[in-house]
């Protein structure tokens, strides 16, 4: 019978920041509201750059983008 360990680590912040965070975290566990929180922002960022780059570029250069992406798909294979 092999048991696994899992490791933990403790992270320091501010008391405030933990009062705030355990008020909205309410019955998860730490590990799981963390990664919550991470997904959200990760998520957030990308589409904040994406819809950046939506406004930097043309409908054209979008247009350009997306047949040069299909093409790109439909003739990569791996040797």
């Amino acid at each position: 019978m092999v048991i696994k360990l899992r490791k933990y680590a403790t992270i320091s912040v501010l008391r405030e920041v933990k009062e705030i965070l355990e008020k909205d975290k309410k019955e998860k566990d730490w590990s799981e509201y963390l990664l919550e929180l991470y997904r959200y922002a990760s998520i957030y960022k990308k589409r904040k750059a994406f819809e950046e780059l939506r406004r930097l570029l043309s409908p054209e250069d979008l247009e350009a983008i997306k047949r040069s992406s299909k093409e790109f798909r439909e003739r990569f294979r791996l040797r």
